[in-house]
């Protein structure tokens, strides 16, 4: 018996074992954690670019599925300034197909990076992928689910029209939900504040509650052995059973100006952190019986030590490593906190409010001026293992890993970088 193939294919097996689509801007886990391996050995010049095209306005990431890449952008569309939902082939970044979503938030905004820090235009929201669908919201609350091979519109809900839905200052930025066969999202109006769709049908499963959203995106976790959706509301923390929208538990949290980074759960405890003075805080999620409860374990107030103003914050060890900082454009530090106490551990400036993912052991970081920056998450001190310069314009998205490469665009351009392990060898 030839036993070669088989060795070869158990070696192809091991390789790819821990490549993965990020299907969510919070990843395939909904936490912003990647459990691929990349290299850690980067060329001065910074890793292999595969591609790199142009990329117009806006704070809308990347997700990526069956061998595509989705954003946002703005475009010249029909005689007005539109959103657009892009997709782009994973590989060449050839696009596949662009459609319209609507009059895009426009208030003049620069787009060139630090030190121009005057807010942007363009969208705000990422889309999500799902088994062949890509599904987004719109500034204006607009919901659609497209083919991603075609970009045909497979369904489509307007908020504000059909659900008096309310929107909010600087207009939606939340990605919606994908959780089983549900599709999840704020932003209706009275008893219908959070809806559940169909992801298939566009039927409406469930809706619920007098809650005004804000532009953070819920997160989905399993706590105490329950999947819950986490949305963070001006009222502060809410959480749903996501099949049926019956509330778990609540932790109220201050609402000032805008509310736009996400809850990151550690075990039973959830933090959250807003801008304009709010500050951070935590509570610890009890269960009696079927009855949960939510308590708060601490909270600090103000725009130091802990705002996140939009960037959210990744989890290692208990301990949350983060851009925690409020509007300190290209100055903004990278901080290490312990998550059950809130204690800063160690901060290192120069960061900006950009934002982060963890890929294995080590915080990726995306700063607000462009640069990829790779950090060992250790408690103990700050410990860079490599550094780029890899875009033009303002970077206020989420870098993304899938299948071996970086994903990550700016104000003005989008790239692909290849930070496989076979690449540290070229």
């Amino acid at each position: 018996m030839n036993r070669l193939p088989l060795l070869t294919l158990s070696l192809l097996t091991a390789t790819f074992a821990h490549a993965a689509d990020w299907t969510f801007i919070g990843g395939p886990q909904g936490n912003r954690i990647s459990t691929e391996k990349i290299s850690q050995k980067w060329p001065v010049a910074g890793p292999k670019q595969l591609w790199k095209v142009p990329s117009d306005s806006g704070f809308s990431s990347f997700v990526a599925g069956g061998n595509g890449v989705f954003t946002l952008e703005l475009r010249d569309t029909d005689g007005a300034k539109q959103e657009v939902c892009v997709a782009r082939d994973a590989d060449t970044g050839k696009e596949l197909w662009a459609k319209p979503l609507g009059i895009a938030k426009y208030d003049g905004g620069g787009d060139s990076g630090t030190p121009d820090n005057k807010g942007g235009d363009g969208p705000r929201s990422t889309p999500t992928y799902d088994q062949g669908e890509v599904y987004v919201t719109s500034a204006k609350l607009v919901v659609t689910a497209f083919d991603a091979k075609t970009g045909a519109v497979v369904w489509q809900h307007d908020l504000l029209k059909e659900f008096a839905g309310r929107n909010i200052q600087w207009q939606n930025a939340a990605a919606p939900v994908v959780e089983g066969k549900l599709v999840l999202v704020a932003g209706g109006g009275a008893g219908q504040s959070l809806l559940a769709f169909d992801k298939g049908t566009g039927e409406v499963a469930w809706k619920a509650f007098d809650e005004t959203m804000t532009q953070s995106t819920p997160t989905p976790a399993t706590i105490l052995g329950q999947r819950q959706i986490i949305f963070f509301l001006k009222s502060g923390l809410l959480a749903v059973e996501p099949t049926t929208g019956k509330e778990l538990w609540r932790y109220a949290f201050p609402f000032r100006v805008s509310t736009a980074s996400s809850p990151v759960v550690a075990g039973d405890i959830v933090y959250c952190s807003a801008g304009y003075g709010v500050g951070a805080g935590a509570c610890k999620v009890t269960k009696e019986g079927d009855k949960f409860s939510a308590a708060e374990i601490y909270r600090k107030p103000g725009d130091k030590p802990l705002a996140n103003h939009w960037s959210t914050p990744v989890l290692k060890d208990g301990n949350l490593y983060g851009l925690f900082q409020f509007k300190e454009y290209g100055s903004g530090p990278l901080k290490c906190v312990d998550v059950a106490t809130g204690e800063v551990k160690w901060e290192k400036a120069g960061f900006g409010p950009g934002q982060v993912i963890l890929v294995g052991n080590n915080v990726l970081v995306l700063s607000d001026a462009g640069e990829l920056i790779l950090v060992k998450a250790a408690a103990d001190s700050y410990q860079e293992i490599a550094r780029a310069k890899v875009l033009d314009g303002k970077c206020w998205t989420t870098p993304i890993v899938s299948n071996g490469r970086i994903y990550a665009r700016s104000t003005k351009e989008a790239v692909c970088l290849d930070v496989s392990s076979k690449s540290a060898a070229r």
